[in-house]
């Protein structure tokens, strides 16, 4: 059987630094185009524009009569028939929706993966009509948590089509560690936003510090909430037991939770509707042998079992947090109890190359292969 030749659409330049998006280009069997930047996609994989932005090509364009959307449609449509593409993959709910007239202009199947936000978030519905299109004309569609299975659906989505797929996790990268023996340090890697609620992390550690002066937080990440958990760590006078990290690469996240007795994450979700996925970061942390304290949000609870592999609370609750936090940190052996099956759990359902297949086994059905 001869591979379907797969185009790959995502709308972020910086799409090698996404770890799920590398790993979907790198991995899956047929890719012959990368294009990015913007849903509608403008760069080709080695960052050249799709479209000539030069004097002479803007005032033809003009002459002609083609406005720049029209022109940039054109120039995928041309790159999409040149590589004889016979199946796209669109990372991001907002990419699908720009690349679906484009595909049934060239009568060639649709596949989307929405990813957290782009499922959720109020505005990005409104703007996109709910998907009303998007989820009928797509010939599958892939949802990395069950909770985002349900909401498509109830959107319109055909449930034969949906398919739940988490990002999955380099195992080799990530390798089991002994979080018994490590100091009592708690570690958040991600981005400081809204859904994440670093703040709210702060605030649960603050409140275990005052049972355990000696416990210790690592936050690993950048973002807008930055300044504001720095102002906050400041104001609760706890400067010296919290160290904000800055963002570090696939290898440093795996150092850090390499010596950390836990990961904490207290996801929530926002007033505009956005709530994450699957985070990729409590993933990594079961495949490195870490047990997880976080909050019953959207895929986490799917992937950490309560009181087996780490321990969950309701979105904002501080205190059972805080409480979680204390436990692990005076019981070694039940963090490592935890973050053992954290690691099974992670081999035994995270496996990075089985969720590629997944893709892989979509990518054959839409194109009745």
């Amino acid at each position: 059987m001869t591979e379907p030749r797969v185009a790959i659409i995502s709308p972020n330049r910086s799409a090698w630094s996404e770890t799920f998006v590398r790993a979907h280009i790198e991995r899956l069997p047929g890719v012959k185009l990368v294009l990015m930047d913007d849903h509608l996609p403008r760069r080709d994989a080695d960052g050249a524009p799709l479209l000539s932005d030069t004097l002479r090509a803007r005032l033809v364009r003009r002459v002609r009569g083609i406005g720049p959307e029209s022109a940039l449609r054109r120039a995928v449509t041309e790159r999409l028939r040149r590589a004889r593409i016979e199946v796209v993959f669109a990372e991001y709910g907002p990419t699908g929706d720009a690349m679906l007239p484009i595909c049934r202009e060239l009568d060639i199947p649709l596949v989307v993966q929405f990813h957290g936000v782009d499922a959720y978030h109020e505005k990005l519905l409104r703007e996109h009509d709910g998907y009303t299109a998007l989820l009928k004309g797509a010939a599958a569609i892939l949802v990395v948590s069950r909770e985002m299975q349900s909401h498509v659906i109830a959107l319109g989505a055909d449930p034969s089509k949906v398919v739940h797929n988490v990002c999955g996790i380099d195992l080799d990268r990530f390798r089991p560690g002994r979080p018994e023996q490590a100091d009592k340090t708690f570690l958040f890697v991600g981005r400081f936003v809204d859904k994440k609620a670093p703040q709210l992390v702060v605030l649960a550690f603050a409140r275990a510090l005052e049972s355990d002066q000696w416990l210790r937080l690592r936050m690993l990440g950048d973002g807008p909430l930055l300044e504001s958990v720095r102002q906050m760590i400041g104001a609760l006078g706890i400067e010296g037991s919290v160290e904000l990290l800055g963002v570090g690469s696939p290898d440093e996240v795996a150092a850090e939770m390499a010596r950390s007795r836990a990961l904490v994450q207290h996801s929530v979700t926002t007033a505009s509707g956005d709530r994450e996925g699957t985070p990729v970061a409590v993933m990594e942390a079961m495949a490195a042998g870490l047990p997880v304290i976080a909050t019953r949000h959207a895929g986490i609870a799917d992937v950490v079992v309560h009181e087996t592999s780490g321990l969950l609370c309701e979105e904002r609750s501080i205190d059972v947090m805080a409480g979680h936090m204390v436990r692990l940190a005076a019981k070694p052996d039940h963090a490592a109890r935890m973050g053992a099956e954290g690691r099974r759990i992670a081999e035994r359902d995270l496996r990075l190359d089985d969720r590629i297949d997944t893709i892989h086994r979509t990518l054959l059905r839409a194109v009745g292969r």
